[in-house]
C-alpha cells in the first residue's frame, strides 16, 4: 500500500503547487481511504493508485467543471 500512496502523492503534487501542510493532509486522507478499500478486499496496487488520485481530485474540486474554471463559453 505504501507504494500506491507514494505514487499517488508524487502524481498529485505534480498537478498543483501545494504547501507541505496541504500535502500531508492529503496524504492522511488518501491513506484512510486506501485502508477502507483494502478492508473491502482491493489489493491491486494500480487500481488503488487510480482510486486514490480520483478521490483526491474529488476532494479538491478539480473534477467539478465549474470549480475547475469551465464557464461554458
Amino acid at each position: 500500500m505504501e507504494a500506491a500512496i507514494d505514487r499517488i502523492m508524487q502524481t498529485y503534487d505534480l498537478l498543483a503547487n501545494r504547501t507541505a501542510a496541504a500535502s500531508e493532509e492529503a496524504r492522511a486522507k488518501v491513506t484512510n481511504y486506501l485502508n477502507t478499500l483494502m478492508e473491502a478486499g482491493e489489493r491491486d496496487t494500480h487500481r488503488l493508485t487510480v482510486c486514490g488520485l480520483t478521490y483526491l481530485r474529488q476532494l479538491d474540486g478539480s473534477v467539478d467543471p465549474v470549480k475547475a474554471g469551465y464557464t461554458g463559453l
